[in-house]
């Protein structure tokens, strides 16, 4: 059976880790056998982008017809080649996947039922989707997705680094991330616990035990943590994780988690995260409230436990260094629509 792996890739090139997830899917799948597919376009053309849409597209699957499953990775940030792609993979006697990165509908469009109409609308027309979690997969079934779908669990994560040494515990944490959107850290202070913090567009200034460590690539950055846990939260005040991209962590996998855990690096995480419960569950870290609870939750966590977290998170780290998730999700979503047969 030949399968294809298709991802849209854009020309700009800088240190924000948003193409990682999807580097690192075409990666594992081409270990597996994938054939890979790509087109490139430039986020700052428009004519470009139509040109890939209404020209390049067209004359790529004339040419590639021979092909029994197609996954292609969701969204390509382009409305108009993301429409051509469905509309000429659909022509193909090929079953359409679709690896959901993003739901946009839960993220910059919540509430806005013509946008959710229209981005449902086009999932339905796939053949099933792979999405992050089962919460994310009960919304969209909710709201009229009919599509067999398939929960990931988990980004994997390349990461060549050698996993940290971080057995000694000092109450350690540190963040990685966009710092436009971490409102949180400006109004952050810790009085036993120390926070590093790590990505572009940093404050002029951070609270007590709250440090600036610089900015590096996703390939860098792993080699630059060797901290007890790892933070994973979102929105603009310590006590609870708010507005869109707050809201949006109760459905999404959020990425710095599979950075973290790759590493070695258990997890501190929003309780109410649609990935707390793969954390809680399989013992990875901690899930609270408030970060205004950190100095007392580290104080109080005993030798044994976090020897537990280190071995649970390493064991974890080899399977997303091995695409296991993704590898585990398109068998069981291939198996629900007979696609192994």
């Amino acid at each position: 059976m030949k399968r294809a792996i298709l991802t849209v890739k854009e020309t700009s090139r800088d240190n924000n880790a948003g193409p990682k997830a999807k580097l690192d899917i075409e990666k594992y799948l081409m270990e597996d056998g994938f054939t890979k597919w790509n087109f490139v376009i430039n986020q700052k053309s428009i004519l470009q982008k139509a040109k890939v849409a209404y020209l390049d597209v067209p004359a790529f699957f004339a040419k590639n017809k021979d092909v029994d499953e197609i996954f292609l990775q969701y969204p390509t940030y382009s409305k108009i080649v993301t429409n051509q792609l469905i509309k000429r993979l659909k022509k193909l006697h090929s079953k359409v996947f679709l690896i959901v990165h993003d739901v946009e509908s839960l993220r910059l469009h919540y509430g806005e039922k013509d946008y959710i109409h229209e981005e449902l609308s086009m999932f339905n027309i796939a053949d099933g989707l792979i999405v992050h979690n089962c919460q994310m997969k009960d919304w969209l079934s909710q709201n009229g997705v009919t599509v067999p779908m398939e929960s990931l669990e988990i980004f994997d994560y390349d990461n060549p680094a050698p996993v940290v040494d971080n057995d000694d515990y000092i109450g350690s944490i540190c963040f990685a991330g966009n710092l436009n959107k971490a409102g949180f850290l400006r109004s952050l202070s810790l009085s036993k616990a120390t926070l590093n913090v790590f990505g572009p567009n940093p404050a002029e200034s951070y609270g007590q035990n709250v440090s600036y460590r610089g900015q590096y690539s996703p390939d860098e950055l792993p080699v630059h943590l060797a901290e007890n846990f790892g933070l994973v939260w979102d929105g603009t005040t310590p006590t609870t994780c708010d507005g869109l991209f707050g809201n949006y962590m109760k459905f999404n996998n959020p990425h710095k988690a599979s950075l973290y855990l790759s590493s070695g690096i258990p997890v501190i995480i929003w309780r109410q995260a649609a990935l707390a419960d793969f954390i809680e569950k399989n013992k990875l870290g901690l899930a609270i409230d408030s970060l205004n609870d950190l100095d007392e939750v580290l104080a109080n966590i005993s030798t044994t436990e976090y020897k537990n977290f280190i071995e649970n998170t390493r064991n974890i780290a080899s399977k997303l260094r091995d695409g296991s998730f993704i590898k585990k999700a398109i068998h069981n979503l291939e198996l629900k629509v007979g696609g192994n047969e």
